[in-house]
């Protein structure tokens, strides 16, 4: 297991930008496959970006396409979520997640979560 700690969410206005971190600790991090979901209130968990335990394979939601990039750096253990031209349907909890299987565009056998963090965009 990888512990995962989520930072960055906020309020924003949308058109604004915010960039997520999930920092990890525990096992090697460049072993996992790392993603981003999130939930808003009354809605169902969404797969919202994946991305390859080498970097070099992203996986994105197509509400998100253009406006999201996923990416790691394994010597900080850390994954980000730079999130641009924000709309008020983004609002939601970020989770960041971590596996072991190689499908980074496969939403399924995340293991270890983090615990959420809050982005709002106001309208």
């Amino acid at each position: 297991q990888v512990q995962l700690v989520e930072s960055g969410g906020g309020l924003v206005q949308a058109g604004g930008s915010l960039r997520l971190s999930c920092a990890a600790s525990g096992r090697t991090f460049s072993s996992y496959v790392m993603g981003w979901f999130r939930q808003a209130p009354g809605k169902q968990r969404e797969f919202v970006a994946g991305i390859s335990w080498s970097g070099g394979g992203t996986y994105y939601c197509d509400s998100v396409k253009g406006r999201f990039t996923i990416s790691r750096d394994n010597a900080k253990n850390t994954v980000y979520l730079q999130m641009n031209s924000l709309k008020p349907e983004d609002t939601a909890v970020y989770y960041c997640a971590a596996k072991n299987y190689n499908t980074y565009y496969d939403p399924t056998n995340f293991g270890s979560w983090g615990q959420g963090t809050q982005v709002t965009v106001s309208s």
